[in-house]
């Protein structure tokens, strides 16, 4: 996809966020774009760099990496790792990303937490819940609201981490589902952050939600982050 077609689509991602803020009666600067990358060249990336875009999402480690160490000159991107992580490549985040949006149990948060100390940098994090209760999604599974208190306890010792910061929650809706059953789900995400800023006493500002298919559901019901990739790629 050449320059004036990847420019476009962000203009145009743009505009449905704003008239989706609008709606919900929130301010654009309450919304941030993460631009997802996976199985893209690293080419694509410099091009939305060269529109102004600065945040960018991968699924893969490796794949992330090898990206990384072609656009080195790109000083200020902003890297933010979506997919989920595998204990053996917890330390190839260390340094290479500034926020991790997957952290799906207790064990890769410490993972994390400890490569991250190494480097005495910390890492921004958001717990991974799987609000729709798909078998197939990662995550804690929450759709229930009978399991949010035994999440409670289980999650409380991330919070203790000294270099893994948690600022908020991510979801995925279910495919192919109706507006309603996404909406749900969504404003699941953010009632179950009410409740552990409630709870443990906590501030959790960021719900990083929405993929191209429904970020504007998920800003209506009050996503801070969208996570979109087709919409400004095109299909992988």
């Amino acid at each position: 996809m050449d320059r004036d077609a990847i420019e476009r689509n962000l203009q145009r991602v743009h505009e449905r966020i704003a008239e989706a803020a609008i709606r919900s009666h929130r301010k654009l600067e309450s919304v941030r774009l993460v631009a997802i990358t996976k199985s893209h060249p690293a080419q694509v990336v410099r091009t939305a760099y060269q529109c102004g875009h600065r945040h960018f999402g991968e699924n893969r480690v490796g794949e992330a990496s090898e990206k990384q160490a072609q656009l080195t000159d790109l000083k200020d991107v902003t890297w933010h790792m979506v997919g989920r992580i595998q204990s053996r490549k917890a330390g190839d985040v260390a340094g290479h990303f500034k926020y991790v949006h997957s952290i799906d149990r207790l064990k890769i948060a410490r993972r994390l937490n400890q490569y991250q100390a190494d480097i005495a940098q910390t890492l921004i994090g958001y717990l991974e819940v799987n609000a729709s209760g798909e078998d197939t999604k990662a995550g804690w599974n929450l759709a229930k609201r009978t399991t949010w208190d035994e999440f409670l306890e289980e999650v409380q010792p991330i919070f203790e981490l000294s270099y893994l910061r948690i600022e908020g929650l991510m979801t995925m809706a279910a495919w192919n589902a109706n507006e309603q059953i996404v909406r749900e789900t969504f404003s699941r995400l953010r009632e179950l952050r009410d409740h552990l800023e409630r709870s443990l006493s906590c501030r959790l500002p960021e719900l990083s939600m929405g993929m191209t298919d429904d970020f504007e559901i998920a800003i209506e019901e009050g996503a801070t982050i969208v996570r979109v990739g087709r919409a400004i790629f095109g299909p992988r």
